[in-house]
């Protein structure tokens, strides 16, 4: 199974407030906090001054203002104007223009409308400042619409963004042949959540044979497609493909995660490789952080000698 246990467990932990109450006060202190090598910070600056050390060591970036379902059209409202303060503050701080949104962090859990009004608020003001948008994918009840509003969005003109295919789903491949005849940019990811086995492949063998099976489409036909993953296996398979059609380095890049595989990122970067890594930032980072450590349990040890160092304090 992949890692089905821990994704489970750490789902649980997720929601659970007693947890997230300690974690929000002791998580992120500043040098010392345990979830600090994952999170940027929980505020712009601090992000923008992660996003600013990876550009000097080579590496491009996203920024992602972390969050997800809100509960009202005022909740979706804040949200979305403080993804527009974001935007400004990135420009005026003159390091790479993209981020990363989740729909539902938009509205997409109250309606439809209320989500791509404030998509549409986003694209416009990201058009202006010269920005891409990548749309992430959540779990599989979201994952039709998310694609549906992408590609009304993109039908409508907007150029300047992406969307995200996870290869545990069994419908992804026969999503990325739909958005390669878009000529859309797709990141492609394992996926995070824990989903039912109707919708997704349990067995990593079979998720990682969906990703090179994925991968090989974007490659091949795909538009300025992002690999994204920490495995070695997959990242090897990447370059094993791109070498053997021919595909040029610049026609591609590879994507990781803050605060993971830093010296994988370091040797893919020296190899000539383009490689983005993602930026997490915000308050509401607790739910990401628990989702990190499910996809790879190897984290907690790291987290847990934080926790002991953070008590000891």
């Amino acid at each position: 199974m992949l890692q089905a246990g821990s994704k489970t467990f750490f789902h649980l932990l997720a929601s659970n407030q007693t947890l997230k109450s300690f974690a929000s006060r002791y998580g992120m202190r500043s040098g010392s906090g345990f979830a600090r090598r994952f999170i940027a910070g929980e505020s712009v600056p601090e992000a923008i001054e992660a996003a600013r050390q990876l550009q000097a060591a080579g590496r491009s970036v996203t920024l992602d203002y972390l969050g997800e379902a809100v509960g009202t059209v005022a909740e979706a409202d804040a949200a979305t104007r403080a993804y527009l303060a974001v935007v400004e503050q990135i420009a005026a701080a003159g390091i790479e223009r993209n981020i990363s949104l989740k729909l539902t962090q938009l509205g997409l859990t109250i309606d439809r409308a209320t989500s791509v009004d404030n998509l549409r608020r986003i694209l416009d003001l990201a058009t202006a400042r010269q920005f891409f948008v990548r749309i992430d994918m959540e779990d599989s009840p979201y994952t039709a619409v998310t694609l549906d509003i992408f590609e009304t969005m993109w039908q409508q003109g907007y150029r300047n963004v992406g969307v995200v295919l996870q290869s545990y789903l069994r419908r992804s491949e026969a999503d990325a042949a739909r958005m390669n005849a878009l000529g859309a940019r797709v990141r492609l990811v394992k996926g995070a959540y824990k989903e039912p086995k109707e919708v997704a492949y349990q067995a990593k063998a079979d998720v990682n044979a969906a990703f090179v099976r994925i991968m090989h489409l974007l490659l091949a036909g795909g538009t300025y497609p992002a690999i994204a993953t920490h495995d070695p296996l997959m990242i090897d398979a990447t370059r094993a493909f791109a070498r053997e059609r021919g595909i040029d380095g610049a026609r591609f890049e590879l994507q990781m995660l803050y605060g993971i595989r830093r010296d994988l990122q370091q040797a893919l970067a020296r190899d000539g490789f383009r490689v983005r890594v993602y930026v997490p930032f915000g308050s509401e980072w607790f739910p990401y952080f628990m989702r990190r450590l499910g996809e790879r349990p190897a984290n907690v040890g790291f987290v847990i000698r934080g926790l002991v160092s953070e008590r000891g304090h």
